[in-house]
């Protein structure tokens, strides 16, 4: 913490280096220092306490897609995990990096979002504070992480019995980045939707919680007109970018078709849980 007061916008943290030195190796970052983070004790965990999964921010992916703890309590979070590139980068690459890096096509802010996850953030100046997901990403990289903050840990909440989850994705090859991907978090009761969750990635420049989508799910009963239905709202409240890889209009048409075969993935799930 006190080099990164001392240099603050100057520096940045190295903590698995599998976004930043890339960047580097692109000249699309110019820090005048590099402050790595590997030798710093205490950021390297994953707790539950009755609500909540804390993942420090040097956990590495790999660590928290084998964990029982995140497995049972934070099933979104260990559906995603095998998304992240390939093995050998979740080896090395961290929770806090990638949500700090606030790629808008990655799985771990996506998670957060969609599960309301606090993100802790400390400094020397400052103290420790806390900021809800909805408010940490700000756009294409860009946190609201000040420059002389560090994020030190992710709380997730402990998923509510009868949650089912899923994550899909449309990439080119396994292990890149992906077009689109939706996240999918579902829990019924007495054979109704009673809380869905719908969270976008690729189609802006930050995770996009879609609240329309959400409240045409509240109550119904998990059919695939219902399904259909908020993948629809999806797909026409977006204007996804286009590029090399794919236009607006066929992206908008992946989350149509995502949003609903994560959902009715998670919906089968958490019926078969109750």
């Amino acid at each position: 913490m006190t080099l990164l007061a001392e240099y603050g916008d100057d520096a940045k943290l190295l903590a698995g280096g599998q976004s930043l030195v890339p960047m580097l190796a692109l000249r699309l970052a110019y820090p005048s220092a590099l402050i790595d983070l590997s030798a710093v004790d205490g950021l390297d965990y994953i707790r539950r306490d009755n609500a909540h999964v804390a993942i420090g921010a040097m956990t590495r992916e790999r660590a928290a897609e084998r964990s029982d703890v995140v497995r049972e309590s934070v099933p979104l979070l260990a559906e995603a995990m095998p998304l992240i590139g390939h093995i050998a980068i979740r080896n090395r690459g961290t929770i806090g990096g990638s949500a700090a890096h606030s790629d808008p096509s990655a799985e771990i802010p996506a998670v957060a979002v969609a599960l309301d996850a606090e993100m802790v953030a400390r400094s020397i100046a400052r103290g420790q504070r806390t900021i809800s997901a909805a408010d940490f990403f700000q756009g294409f990289f860009t946190t609201s992480l000040e420059a002389d903050e560090a994020l030190v840990e992710l709380r997730f909440p402990v998923a509510q019995p009868g949650t089912g989850v899923a994550f899909e994705e449309a990439t080119r090859r396994h292990g890149d980045f992906a077009m689109v991907g939706a996240a999918a978090a579902v829990r019924t009761e007495g054979g109704r939707i009673a809380d869905g969750r719908v969270v976008l990635i690729g189609v802006s420049d930050t995770p996009v919680r879609h609240a329309e989508a959400e409240a045409v799910l509240a109550g119904a009963e998990p059919t695939t007109e219902a399904f259909e239905a908020s993948g629809a709202l999806a797909a026409d409240s977006v204007t996804p970018p286009s590029d090399l890889h794919g236009t607006s209009a066929y992206r908008k048409q992946l989350v149509r078709v995502l949003v609903r075969r994560a959902l009715a993935k998670a919906a089968h799930r958490s019926l078969e849980a109750r």
